[in-house]
């Protein structure tokens, strides 16, 4: 009996481990994609013929978001 409890509070972890990770995926395509869409917005504002702040942003965002990926994991 103790062995089938353990096995159910393994499947939870397991379950709860792959939210946990899913949803720190869809965090960092949220924040790239934002980070990516202000850049562009910014840049057809001032109708730039090279699109240099989208890509400095869109690059700022991939570190904002493994910053955020890092700190989640530490946790």
């Amino acid at each position: 009996m103790a062995e089938n409890e353990q096995n159910g509070n393994n499947g939870k972890k397991v379950v709860n481990a792959y939210a946990k990770y899913t949803g720190i995926a869809f965090q960092m395509i949220a924040v790239i994609g934002i980070f990516a869409f202000a850049g562009y917005k910014i840049d057809e504002a001032t109708a730039h013929t090279t699109k240099w702040v989208t890509a400095t942003l869109s690059l700022a965002g991939v570190f904002v978001s493994l910053y955020l990926v890092v700190r989640a994991v530490k946790d």
